[in-house]
């Protein structure tokens, strides 16, 4: 069987938190996350991870420290590990932003 296309569509969401859902591929030490992010999204701390990704649709403004920056459909995201990358995203309402995500599980 060839395991490399991934079936996104036959994927169930799986939901941590409001205003976050996603699908997720593990294979090795290697994970993607198609990630949906909505008006309900909200970080309550800094996040320090480092992330890869692209913008598929919608838009989603980065806090970078309180340099915001707004990503939208058809923008690489890479943002480096580290407290000096500190991050928090935020979705305007009635927006969405669906991202494709690249990282290590």
């Amino acid at each position: 069987m060839n395991d490399n296309p991934i079936d996104f569509k036959n994927m169930g969401w799986e939901s941590p938190a409001p205003g976050i859902r996603y699908k997720v591929y593990v294979r090795g030490d290697q994970r993607i996350r198609l990630a949906e992010f909505s008006e309900d999204f909200s970080e309550p701390d800094w996040c320090t991870r480092g992330h890869v990704g692209y913008v598929l649709e919608g838009r989603i403004a980065i806090d970078f420290n309180g340099e915001i920056i707004d990503f939208r459909s058809g923008d690489g995201i890479f943002i480096p590990e580290g407290e000096e990358s500190r991050h928090k995203g935020k979705v305007a309402r009635g927006e969405k932003a669906l991202i494709i995500l690249f990282e290590e599980a």
